[in-house]
């Protein structure tokens, strides 16, 4: 492990790897969390990466059923979809031992995500500040559902409500994100990475900070919570 600008770097050879060593950490968070006020809150994101992970913690053995998981964003599609973070996490994560876990879905049935946003507003925002985030990031070095295409990206670095919904122009559908402010409402983020072209991203992020063009910068230059980044090349 090393520190880049008192960001935490942990290396690792392959994704499989990686996800072992983070599945470890993120156990052991939780169930300290557990032990010491009975409850745990995990945040996860969807995609391909995080795949090999959910396969690694759902296997994890602490007290499932006193944690709760929800989602860092969502597309605003039907959850039977593909493309549906929340088949994902149905799918990959809530089963064999985290099976038991409290699941906040962030898809409502509104036809429209900014009508969810507004009907899930009071609950996330009174969730307890969360135990683990997970985020990944895309090759335009967005978070969440934070695009710097989006014309949303502002209001969802810099307003204090829990959710908005967000347009990006270069990626499919209508989305769902918690806002930088509730996700950095966090005891420990990891952002989970893999990839060179993505590592070049990271590196350009925190050596000049631009939150327009890579929205990440705005999370690892915060100061306000732990950022812990897990990265594979491969």
């Amino acid at each position: 492990m090393n520190k880049i600008e008192g960001i935490n770097v942990n290396t690792f050879d392959s994704n499989q790897a990686l996800s072992s060593s983070l599945s470890d950490r993120i156990a052991e968070i939780l169930a300290c969390a557990i032990e010491q006020k009975g409850e745990a809150t995990l945040v996860v994101s969807g995609g391909r990466t995080p795949k090999p992970l959910f396969s690694e913690l759902n296997e994890q053995s602490i007290d499932w059923s006193k944690v709760t998981i929800l989602l860092a964003d969502e597309r605003w599609v039907l959850p039977d979809s593909d493309d549906s973070n929340d088949k994902l996490i149905k799918t990959c994560l809530l089963k064999n031992k985290a099976a038991a876990a409290k699941y906040v879905s962030l898809f409502t049935g509104h036809e429209h995500a900014e009508n969810a946003a507004k009907a899930l507003e009071t609950r996330i925002a009174s969730l307890p500040t969360f135990d683990v985030v997970v985020l990944g990031m895309g090759n335009d070095g967005h978070t969440a559902s934070l695009f710097p295409c989006c014309e949303q990206l502002e209001a969802g670095l810099t307003q204090p409500q829990a959710l908005i919904a967000t347009q990006p122009i270069t990626a499919p559908y209508t989305r769902l994100s918690l806002t930088k402010q509730r996700l950095l409402n966090s005891h420990n983020v990891f952002f989970h990475i893999t990839g060179d072209d993505k590592w070049s991203v990271l590196q350009t992020a925190l050596e000049q900070p631009d939150p327009k063009k890579y929205p990440i910068s705005d999370f690892v230059h915060a100061g306000t919570t732990p950022i812990n980044v897990y990265y594979s090349a491969a």
